[in-house]
C-alpha cells in the first residue's frame, strides 16, 4: 500500500499531525503510520548560497569585488541541520511513497521552506498542499479532507523566491560595500534601512524642536468645563491677552448661543490582524513586536487555543459563521459569564455582521480562538494576557454597538466663545467587555436650551509649554512601517529586531531612538534606499507576484539595476565615517583599537577593528544551554551566594539551578514514559531502571 510524505515545518508541528493522523512508530527524523509519513524541516532547511561558494576569492570581502550578482541564484542545505535534511532526502527515495503533502506554515515563507527542500531532494513525484488557519484536531482533520494541488500555491512560492533573491542581492551587497569602505560592521537593507530613517526623522524633528509657552481659558459650570476658542484657535500665544480675556468674563454668565445634540453609535472593533495585536500589547504591557509573536506563536503551536498569527486580515470568511458556537463553548471555562447569555439569547450569532467578509481574507483570516478547550492555569501570566486581549475582542462582535448621546453647546460670555463638549452614555454595549467600574454607570445627561444662562464658577487660566513630538514606541513604529507598507505581519518584528542587534538603534524607556552609528549609517546610503516609498513599492510588487498579477523576471531585473546603482554610489561617495564604541583597549593580536559591540543575545562582546585580525573577547557572562522560558534566548550562568542561577539578559528571569535540575528530571521522565508507551517491545532492566530512578527524584 502506497503512502504519503508529509513535510512539516518543525517537529512539534509534525508531532501533531502524526498524532492526529494516527501515526505512531517514531523515529529520529520521521512518525509513520499506516497511510503517512510525518518528517519535519527545522524552520529553514536550505538557503542561498553565500558568495564564497561561487567563487572562492569572495571569502576575503573587498570593495574591488563588488557588486556581487551571480548569473542564477543557487541553493544548499544549511550546515546545521544537514543531518535533518539528509533524512528526508533519504526518505523521498523510498518505492512505496507516492506523493508528498506541504504542511508547512500556510503562508509566503513556509511554502518556500517547502519547496526549496523539494527541489533539492529532487522529488518528482505529485504534491498536495495542506492550508490550515489553526492546529486544532478538528482543523488538522479537515485540511488533510481538502487538500490542494500544490500548483495553486505557485506564484506564492515566486513572490517568496523574490523576496529572498532581492534581499541577498541588495542587503548582502550594500552591507559587505559598507562594512569594506568604513571598516565597521555596517547592515542595510530594503525594509531595515527605510525603518531606520523613520526613527532618525523623528530625532532630528525632536533636537529641533523649541518649546514655547501658551495659556488655555477654561470656564467651570458646575458639572462641565467648557474651553475658550477662537475660529479653530484654542491657544492664547500671549500671557496679556489671556489675562484680558479672564477679567472680561469674570462676574458674566453664559448664554447658549447653539445647540446641538446627537446619538451616535460606535460599531464594534475588529478582530485582531498580528500588527493591530503587536500594537496593543506594546501599549498595554510593554510587549515588544518579537515577545508578541513568540508569545503568539506559543498558544497556536503548543496550546492550539488561537488560529493562525502571521495574518494580515482583521476579517472572517462566511464560512466560520458555523463555528462560532463551538468557539465560544471553548472558552467557557474561563468566560462563561459572557458566553453563557450570548449562547442562550442569540445561538452564538454575531451582532457584528460586518465581519464576515471574504473579499478581504487573502491568506488568513482574522486571529480569533480556536475550538480547542481553554485551561487558563496552563499558561504563563505573558500567555493569559495575551489570550485575553484575543477572546475580549473576538467576544465583542457577539455585543451591541456602543451609544451615546453627543451634545456640542457654543456659550457666549461677554462677547467671548466657549465650547461646551459632552458624551453621555445611552448603551454600554460591546463596551462592557473593556469598561473600568467607574465607566459602567450611566452618566446624567445634561439639559440645555438656547438662549440659556449658565452662571460661571470659576475662571481657569492654564500655562503650557509646546511639547515636541515624543519618540516612537514599537506600537508607533508599526503603525509607520505598516503605513508604507514596510515588511509584512510576519517579518517587522525582526526587522525591529535586527536594527537592535546592529546598534543603529536602542530602547530608551520602552522608545526607540538611533544611536550614533545609525545616524552616521543613514548619511552613508542612497536616498531611494531610504525611502519607505521605495521599499512599499517593492512590496506590493511581491504581493502583485504571489497574486499572479506581476513578473518575478522583470522584479528580479529592476533589483539587479538597482544593486549596482547602489554599490556604485557607496564606491565613489566622500562621506567620512567614524567608528561608535571605541574602548580604551587594544587587540592583544594585532594591537589594534577594540570596539564594544552586543552579540545576539545582548552580551557585551570586545572586538578588534581590525576585520582580517578578528579578535574577539566577551566581557559579559558565559551563556549555558538553558533557556529562557519567556524569550527562549540563551540564559547566562552566574555563581552567586546561594550557588549557580541562570539569569536571562533580555528578559532578567531568574532561575535557580536546583529548579533547572528538578525540570530536567521531569523532562527525562516524560521522555522516558514516552519510550514506554511507543515500544511495542517487552521492557528491557536497564529502561525499567531508569524509569524507576527518574519517577524517585519526582514522585513529589
Amino acid at each position: 500500500m502506497s503512502k504519503s510524505l508529509v513535510l512539516a515545518e518543525k517537529p512539534s508541528v509534525a508531532r501533531e499531525i502524526a498524532r492526529v493522523l494516527g501515526c505512531r512508530n517514531a523515529n529520529r527524523s520521521f512518525i509513520e503510520g499506516d497511510r503517512y509519513v510525518v518528517t519535519w524541516a527545522l524552520g529553514h532547511l536550505i538557503e542561498l548560497k553565500m558568495p564564497e561558494e561561487y567563487d572562492n576569492k569572495y571569502k576575503t570581502w573587498r570593495l574591488e569585488d563588488l557588486p556581487i550578482i551571480p548569473d542564477q541564484m543557487e541553493i544548499k542545505p544549511i550546515k546545521q541541520t544537514r543531518g535533518q535534511f539528509q533524512a528526508i532526502q533519504k526518505l523521498a527515495k523510498r518505492q512505496d511513497l507516492s506523493e508528498l503533502i506541504i504542511a508547512t506554515d500556510a503562508g509566503r515563507e513556509g511554502e518556500l521552506v517547502a519547496r526549496w527542500i523539494i527541489e533539492k531532494i529532487n522529488w518528482h513525484k505529485p504534491i498536495k498542499r495542506l492550508w490550515i488557519s489553526s492546529q486544532t484536531d478538528k482543523a488538522i482533520r479537515t485540511g488533510f479532507n481538502q487538500l490542494k494541488p500544490a500548483k495553486d500555491y505557485d506564484k506564492l512560492y515566486h513572490s517568496a523566491v523574490c523576496r529572498s533573491e532581492a534581499d541577498w542581492l541588495i542587503g548582502l551587497n550594500i552591507s559587505r560595500a559598507l562594512t569594506t569602505k568604513y571598516n565597521d560592521s555596517l547592515s542595510a537593507g530594503r525594509v531595515q534601512t527605510p525603518t531606520l530613517s523613520m526613527i532618525l526623522n523623528r530625532e532630528q524633528a525632536i533636537q529641533a524642536f523649541r518649546p514655547e509657552p501658551y495659556w488655555t481659558l477654561h470656564i467651570d459650570l458646575g458639572d462641565s468645563l467648557a474651553t475658550w476658542q477662537r475660529g479653530d484657535q484654542s491657544r492664547i500665544t500671549s500671557l496679556k491677552e489671556a489675562e484680558a480675556i479672564k477679567t472680561k468674563i469674570i462676574g458674566q454668565d453664559a448664554i447658549v448661543q447653539t445647540l446641538s445634540v446627537k446619538t451616535k453609535h460606535e460599531k464594534q472593533p475588529l478582530p485582531y490582524d498580528l500588527t493591530e495585536l503587536q500594537r496593543d500589547a506594546n501599549r498595554k504591557f510593554g510587549f515588544s513586536a518579537k515577545k508578541t509573536l513568540n508569545v503568539l506563536q506559543n498558544l497556536y503551536e503548543h496550546y492550539k487555543i488561537v488560529t493562525y498569527p502571521r495574518t494580515d486580515s482583521r476579517y472572517l470568511t462566511h464560512d466560520i459563521a458555523s463555528t462560532m458556537p463551538e468557539r465560544l463553548k471553548a472558552i467557557s471555562s474561563a468566560y462563561g459569564d459572557v458566553t453563557r447569555p450570548i449562547l442562550h439569547r442569540q445561538n452564538g450569532k454575531v451582532l457584528a455582521a460586518y465581519v464576515y467578509n471574504d473579499a478581504k481574507v487573502s491568506d488568513h483570516h482574522a486571529l480569533i480562538p480556536t475550538e480547542e478547550p481553554v485551561f487558563m492555569n496552563d499558561l504563563s501570566e505573558d500567555e493569559r494576557q495575551l489570550y485575553d486581549m484575543i477572546v475580549r475582542r473576538f467576544l465583542a462582535l457577539f455585543y451591541p454597538e456602543y451609544s451615546f448621546q453627543s451634545l456640542r453647546a457654543e456659550l457666549n460670555v461677554n462677547g467671548e466663545t466657549f465650547i461646551l463638549k459632552k458624551s453621555t452614555q445611552i448603551e454600554a454595549g460591546f463596551k462592557q467587555l473593556t469598561a473600568s467600574a467607574s465607566e459602567k454607570g450611566v452618566a446624567n445627561r445634561t439639559h440645555l436650551e438656547k438662549g440659556q444662562k449658565l452662571p460661571i464658577k470659576n475662571v481657569r487660566l492654564d500655562e503650557k509649554m509646546t511639547e515636541p513630538p515624543a519618540r516612537y514606541s514599537e506600537a508607533d513604529l508599526l503603525t509607520k512601517m505598516e503605513k508604507y507598507g514596510l515588511g509584512t505581519p510576519a517579518t517587522r518584528a525582526d526587522i525591529i529586531e535586527k536594527l537592535l542587534q546592529a546598534e543603529s538603534i536602542d530602547r530608551v524607556s520602552g522608545h526607540l531612538r538611533p544611536t550614533g552609528k545609525g545616524k552616521q549609517l543613514i548619511d552613508l546610503v542612497n536616498q531611494d534606499l531610504k525611502s519607505p516609498e521605495l521599499t512599499a513599492q517593492w512590496e506590493r510588487q511581491l504581493e502583485e507576484i504571489a497574486k499572479g498579477h506581476g513578473n518575478p523576471k522583470q522584479f528580479m531585473e529592476n533589483i539587479r539595476k538597482q544593486t549596482i546603482q547602489l554599490v556604485r554610489e557607496v564606491k565613489e561617495s566622500e562621506q567620512s565615517y567614524k567608528i561608535q564604541n571605541l574602548t580604551g583597549s587594544k587587540c592583544p593580536e594585532c594591537g589594534s583599537p577594540m570596539k564594544e559591540v552586543r552579540d545576539r543575545d545582548g552580551g557585551r562582546v570586545l572586538v578588534c577593528i581590525n576585520r582580517e585580525c578578528g579578535f574577539r573577547k566577551r566581557k559579559d557572562p558565559k551563556l549555558s544551554n538553558k533557556r529562557c522560558p519567556h524569550c527562549h534566548k540563551k540564559m547566562e550562568m552566574h555563581h552567586g551566594k546561594a550557588g549557580i542561577y541562570f539569569q536571562c539578559r533580555t528578559c532578567g528571569i531568574i532561575e535557580k539551578a536546583d529548579q533547572t535540575k528538578k525540570k530536567a528530571d521531569k523532562r527525562e521522565t516524560r521522555r522516558l514514559l514516552n519510550k514506554l508507551n511507543s515500544s511495542s517491545e517487552p521492557i528491557g532492566n536497564s529502561l525499567a531502571d531508569a524509569l524507576k530512578s527518574a519517577m524517585d527524584k519526582n514522585k513529589d
